[in-house]
């Protein structure tokens, strides 16, 4: 099957250039390896989340970058740390260095797609009002998370142990995108590429 664009389905408000830009982490090597992963496709939708996380007196990094072009998703992730050096004539310096990983999925491949949305004041809803924060799930390769929790009777002076129940959660990505962290734009733009997602996912469906 060909790909054919869905006028129903415009593409991103930013160009991938610019939203990897807008991330500001490592751009030109972030946009250099998804434009070789997209090898010539150009790319309709894309997510470009960055997070950031403390660990004791360091600071961590790491971007993802979903890019939606014709019959595939790119999925690219970064992150950085330092590499002290070993050898005598640099001793006692540090150098960083990056790990970038790509994984190219055919949309036929994609299991489900799952957009979880946090809306405020919901009693005050209005279509056109932004959303706190979404939540992506992809899952492609049928990998998934386990969650358990104790099971209970109801009976609040009960001590028995009924055993535990547990969910299984399909998912090999997920996103949160904050409107407070990342602005309403990001927020809008995970929700535009989840619509042409799903739109790719039934024109390519096997």
């Amino acid at each position: 099957m060909t790909f054919s664009p869905d006028d129903s389905a415009p593409s991103s408000t930013l160009s991938l250039r610019a939203a990897i830009e807008r991330g500001g982490f490592y751009p030109s090597l972030v946009h250099h390896t998804v434009t070789e992963a997209l090898d010539g496709r150009e790319p309709t939708h894309q997510i470009v989340h960055v997070d950031t996380h403390f660990d004791m007196e360091e600071v961590h990094r790491h971007i993802t970058v979903l890019a939606l072009a014709e019959n595939v998703i790119v999925v690219a992730h970064l992150d950085d740390h330092d590499l002290e050096a070993d050898d005598a004539a640099t001793a006692g310096r540090t150098d960083t260095v990056a790990r970038i990983s790509t994984e190219v999925v055919p949309v036929s491949r994609n299991r489900s797609v799952i957009l979880s949305e946090v809306h405020r004041q919901p009693e005050h809803f209005r279509p056109d009002r932004g959303l706190a924060e979404v939540t992506l799930n992809m899952n492609w390769t049928g990998g998934a998370r386990f969650e358990t929790a104790p099971v209970h009777c109801g009976d609040p002076d009960c001590m028995a142990d009924h055993g535990d129940d547990g969910t299984v959660i399909p998912e090999d990505i997920v996103l949160r995108i904050a409107a407070t962290a990342e602005g309403d734009t990001a927020v809008e733009e995970a929700r535009s590429f989840v619509r042409a997602l799903r739109r790719a996912c039934v024109r390519h469906a096997r």
